[in-house]
C-alpha cells in the first residue's frame, strides 16, 4: 500500500474530512485526519459494499465510535460512489445535525 495513488486517495480522504468540519464549523479534523490510511485499507480492502444498493444484506458496516469519525466516515461514502453529494457533505450535513446523512 504504499503507491502513489494510495497516498492521493489517503489525503483526499483527510483533506475532504478537515474541509467537511471546517465548512460545519463544528467538530475537529483529528480523528479523520489520524485514521484516514486505516480507513482507507479497510474499506478498499476488506469492507465490502455496494454504493448501487445500500440495503444490500451483506453490506458491512464502519461505524467510527467517536463522533469525530462522522466526517471520516461521509468522506468515504462519498469517494465511493454513494448518493452523498459533496455540497451536502460540505454544508456540514454528515456532523451532529439533526438530519444528518451519517446518522440517518
Amino acid at each position: 500500500m504504499n503507491s502513489q495513488l494510495d497516498e492521493l486517495c489517503i489525503n483526499t480522504i483527510r483533506m475532504l474530512s478537515a474541509d467537511g468540519v471546517e465548512k460545519a464549523k463544528t467538530g475537529n479534523p483529528d480523528m479523520p485526519m489520524e485514521t484516514a490510511a486505516t480507513a482507507y485499507v479497510l474499506w478498499t480492502h476488506f469492507l465490502r459494499h455496494n454504493p448501487l444498493n445500500p440495503i444490500w444484506q451483506d453490506w458491512n458496516r464502519l461505524v467510527p465510535s467517536a463522533g469525530h469519525g462522522s466526517m471520516l466516515l461521509c468522506s468515504l461514502l462519498h469517494l465511493s460512489g454513494n448518493d452523498l453529494p459533496l455540497d451536502e457533505r460540505r454544508a456540514g450535513l454528515c456532523t451532529r445535525q439533526v438530519r444528518a446523512a451519517t446518522v440517518r
